[in-house]
C-alpha cells in the first residue's frame, strides 16, 4: 500500500488493516518518516523524534498474537513534550529542561503503550504549556498547516499540526484553559477535555489537580473515540482515575444517539467574540435541527468565571513551579513568572472565595443540563491569529489584561468539570478554521461524541484533513 494512501487513511480504517495482518506498524513508521521529512520542516510540529525506540516496540508487539496487541494494535501516537516518556527527551518547551531525558513514562504514556499505541515523537508545547500559542526558547514556534503565517494556538499546538499536515493519525494533548481545544479550532481537527479522572496520569504537585486533564486528539470523531478508549481506565497511580465504562466511545460515537434540545451561547454570557465566529458557530449549531434536535440561545449563570479561573490557575502555578521560579527565574518566560506570582500573592481567604465559585459555578451548570442535553459555543473566540502575537491582546474591541484573558469561554467549562469536544464547523473569511465546542455534564463523553459525528456528518468535514502546509498568505 502507497505511504501516501496511508498517510490519508484513517485510525479507524489502519487498525483494522493491522488486525487482519495487510498492513504492520513498521509500515506506517516508515508512511511517518517519510511523511514528516517532507513537511514538518515547514510547520515544526514534532521537533523530537524516536523512530528507533518505536521499531523496537513494533518489533515486541509484533511477537504477540493479534488478541493481545491492544485497542490500537500498533498505531503510531506522538505525545505532547510536556509528558514524560521513558528514555525520550522530555522540554517541557523551557531552556530548564532543555537536555532532560525522562527516566520513567507517565501513566498515561503507560496505559497507551499497554494498549497497542507506539510513541515515535514528541509534539511541541509552549513552556510547562502557557499562553495557548506553541513557542518556545527551546524549538521554536509551530505554524498551523493552513496558512504558515498563523498560530497553530496552543498548548497543543504540535500536536494539533501534526494532524492537520499528516505527521500523526492520533495525539496526546493535556488541557487546563482549552490547551487542546484551542489548537484543535485553529487547525481544523478534533480535541477533546475528558472529565476528571477519564484519563489516568502521574500526579504532578497535588493528587487533586482537577484544572488539568489529559486527553485525545485526533482528524475525525471516530479516530479520537478510539483513542479515548485507549487513553481511559483507571490505575493505581492516579487516585482520581475512573473504570472503564461497560460501553466503548467509539460505540458511543457511532451510535447515531441524538440529543433531544441542545443551548447555543456565542459567548457564554463572559467573553467577548468575533462576529464572523459567532455568525458561524451560531448556524453551525442551527444545523442540528436538521437532525430533529430543538436548539436555543441560552448559557447558565457564569459570571464569576474570570474571578475564579485567575485564582485557582495562579495557585495551580504556585504549587507547581514556585521551585523553578526560586532556582531559574532567569530562564522561565514572562507570562510564566507572571502566573506563579499571581499565585504566590493569594491568601487562604482568595483561595477558599476560588473554590465556592468553581462549587457554585458547578452547580448552576448542572441544574442547566437538567433542561439542556448539551451546551454549544465557540471553541475560540477569533480565528487563527499572526504567529508573531504571544497572545491575544484584543477582541472586538475589549482589551485583555493578561495573557489568559482570551481564553475565558474555554477555562468555564474546565472549571464546570464538564467534557468538550471542539470539532471543525467552518471556515473564516480568510479560509481558516472556526471550531465548534460541544459540552456536556460531568462523565457524559459518549453523549458529547454522539453529537459531535452527526454533526461532523452534516458538515462533511471528517476527511478535510491531512493537507500539505500552505505557504503565508
Amino acid at each position: 500500500m502507497p505511504a501516501s494512501e496511508l498517510i490519508r487513511a484513517t485510525a479507524c480504517q489502519l487498525v483494522e488493516r493491522l488486525r487482519s495482518g495487510e498492513i504492520t506498524p513498521h509500515h506506517l513508521l516508515d508512511a511517518l518518516e517519510s511523511r514528516i521529512a517532507d513537511v514538518d520542516g515547514k510547520v515544526n510540529a514534532l521537533p523530537t523524534l524516536c523512530f528507533d525506540r518505536a521499531r523496537a516496540h513494533a518489533d515486541r508487539l509484533m511477537k504477540l498474537p493479534v488478541e493481545k496487541r491492544g485497542l490500537l494494535a500498533g498505531m503510531p501516537v506522538p505525545i505532547k513534550d510536556l509528558t514524560d516518556v521513558a528514555g525520550v527527551l522530555t522540554t517541557q518547551g523551557s531552556p530548564i529542561f532543555k537536555d532532560n531525558v525522562a527516566a520513567k513514562s507517565n501513566i498515561v504514556v503507560e496505559n497507551l503503550e499497554a494498549n497497542g499505541g507506539i510513541v515515535y515523537a514528541k509534539s511541541n508545547t509552549p513552556e510547562f504549556g502557557a499562553g495557548a500559542q506553541t513557542f518556545n526558547e527551546v524549538f521554536g514556534a509551530t505554524l498551523n498547516p493552513w496558512n504558515l503565517s498563523r498560530s497553530a494556538s496552543g498548548s497543543s499546538g504540535g500536536a494539533a499540526a501534526a494532524l492537520a499536515s499528516g505527521t500523526a493519525w492520533l495525539a496526546h494533548g493535556t488541557d487546563v484553559g482549552g490547551s487542546l481545544r484551542n489548537p484543535a479550532s485553529f487547525c481544523g481537527i478534533v480535541g477533546m477535555r475528558p472529565s476528571i479522572g477519564r484519563v489516568a496520569h502521574t500526579p504532578n504537585g497535588m493528587i487533586d489537580r482537577t484544572l488539568s486533564a489529559d486527553g485525545p486528539m485526533a482528524r475525525n470523531v471516530e479516530d479520537l473515540a478510539l483513542l479515548l478508549d485507549a487513553m481511559s481506565g483507571e490505575h493505581p497511580g492516579d487516585p482520581l482515575s475512573l473504570p472503564r465504562l461497560p460501553t466503548s466511545f467509539l460505540t458511543a460515537a457511532r451510535s447515531g444517539t441524538k440529543p433531544k434540545r441542545v443551548a447555543y451561547s456565542p459567548d457564554l454570557g463572559i467573553s467577548p467574540v468575533d462576529p464572523e465566529v459567532a455568525d458561524i458557530t451560531r448556524k453551525a449549531a442551527q444545523r442540528l435541527t436538521e437532525a430533529g434536535v430543538i436548539v436555543e440561545e441560552a448559557h447558565p449563570d457564569l459570571r464569576e468565571t474570570a474571578e475564579c479561573a485567575h485564582a485557582l490557575r495562579a495557585f495551580d502555578y504556585a504549587i507547581t513551579k514556585s521551585k523553578l521560579l526560586r532556582q531559574h527565574r532567569d530562564l522561565l518566560k514572562p507570562e510564566v513568572i507572571w502566573n506563579i506570582e499571581e499565585g504566590l500573592k493569594l491568601s487562604m481567604a482568595d483561595i477558599e472565595r476560588a473554590e465556592a465559585q468553581r462549587v457554585t459555578l458547578t452547580n448552576r451548570a448542572l441544574a442547566f443540563f437538567e433542561t439542556y442535553d448539551l451546551l454549544l459555543c465557540p471553541t475560540t473566540i477569533v480565528g487563527p491569529f499572526p504567529v508573531e502575537q504571544r497572545y491575544l491582546a484584543e477582541c472586538n474591541g475589549t482589551k485583555f489584561d493578561s495573557y489568559v484573558g482570551w481564553l475565558i469561554i474555554v477555562s468555564a467549562i474546565t472549571l464546570i468539570c464538564s467534557p468538550a469536544l471542539s470539532i471543525p464547523c467552518g471556515f473564516n473569511r480568510e479560509n481558516l478554521p472556526i471550531g465548534l465546542q460541544i459540552v456536556g455534564p460531568p462523565r457524559s463523553e459518549g453523549r458529547v461524541l454522539a453529537a459531535g459525528r452527526i454533526l461532523e456528518d452534516i458538515f462533511g468535514f471528517s476527511n478535510q484533513v491531512p493537507i500539505d502546509p500552505r505557504p503565508a498568505s
